[in-house]
Parts: structure tokens; sequence; C-alpha cells
């Protein structure tokens, strides 16, 4: 027997955009496992940036919590500012992205509880797949984290983490970007942050 055709709840690079929901200066520090998060964002970003996957980045308030933490990478050209907790408030960002055919979004960020919750469960509403990498996104406090994470999946969001994301984005070893797909999935996780 021959499986003809990709299953529709694995994300592709050409159907999935990556949301980075407000990684920033006074917000990432009081984090648990924040060096975790920033790491796995930043291979996150790295896989995005050699598949082209469209990607976009939020901030709360940024007068006051700072501007997004060094990724080690470029930011995307969509840095958008909000004071809502859910991103729903520049939703440019996700009509652009339907409009382009662009319909399953993969998030991380933080925090889980706030503004995560609050995105996913608006965008779960509009009719998005969400997947959640759980690996790159927290919470100041472990329970508020554990319960969003639940809370999301119940109403439909998908949990992941980032390594099943880059393989899942990369589909095939023969792809041309699979050489650093690879790279990023060999790389030693942090010990401190």
């Amino acid at each position: 027997m021959t499986i003809s055709a990709r299953s529709p709840e694995l994300m592709n690079a050409n159907d999935t955009a990556l949301l980075i929901v407000d990684v920033q200066e006074r917000l990432l520090p009081v984090i648990k496992h924040s060096h975790l998060i920033q790491w796995n964002i930043q291979r996150l970003l790295h896989a995005a940036n050699a598949l082209n996957i469209s990607t976009a980045a939020t901030e709360q308030y940024p007068q006051g919590l700072g501007a997004t933490v060094d990724l080690g990478i470029a930011l995307p050209e969509t840095l958008e500012e909000k004071v809502m907790f859910s991103c729903r408030e520049v939703g440019t960002i996700f009509s652009r992205w339907s409009q382009a055919g662009v319909r399953k979004i993969l998030i991380c960020g933080i925090e889980t509880h706030v503004c995560i919750q609050q995105t996913v469960l608006d965008l779960l509403a509009e009719g998005f797949r969400l997947y959640l990498a759980t690996d790159a996104m927290g919470a100041r406090h472990r329970h508020d984290h554990k319960i969003a994470l639940r809370r999301m999946e119940s109403s439909g969001a998908i949990l992941t983490t980032t390594e099943a994301a880059l393989f899942e984005w990369c589909e095939t070893s023969k792809a041309d970007a699979f050489k650093i797909i690879s790279g990023l999935v060999r790389q030693d996780a942090p010990t401190t942050g």
C-alpha cells in the first residue's frame, strides 16, 4: 500500500507561520528555564529562515517591558507592538498570512497563561490551526504554564516540541535546508542561563 498524501495534521513550510510572542528584556529573566526557551526560539527562527517560513514577532508594551531579546539572528521584518494581551490586536499579521494560504501557526514565547493563551484561543476562534512549541514557551510559575497548556490543548491547539517542528517543517532529508536543520538538532542545550 502506498500512502499518497501527507497528513493535514502535519505542518509544512509552505502552509505554516512562526509567531514569537513577547520575548522581551524585562520579561524573559523572570521566566523559569528562560535560557532553554530562548535557545529553542533561536533554533525555530534559524529553521524558519532556512525554509522561508513566514515569521512575525510581537512586543507587549515595549516602553515598560523592553525590546525583544537578542535571539542570535535577525528578527523578522514584522515586529508588532501591542498593549492587549492577545495578539489579535495586531490582526494584520494574521490577515496577511490567511490571504497567503497560511492557516497553521506555530507559537512560541511568553507567558504561556497570558499572552500566548489569549492569542491561541482568539486564533482558534478564527479557524487557524495552532501548534504550541511547548519547550519554547514558559511562565513565571510552572503551574500556570501547565494549566494553560492543558486548557489550550483541550480547546484544539496541538502540543509539539521544537525538534519535532524542525523535522516536520523540513519533511525530508533530501530538502535543501536539511543540513541546517540537522545542525540545529545536534546542538547541545545550554546548561545555564
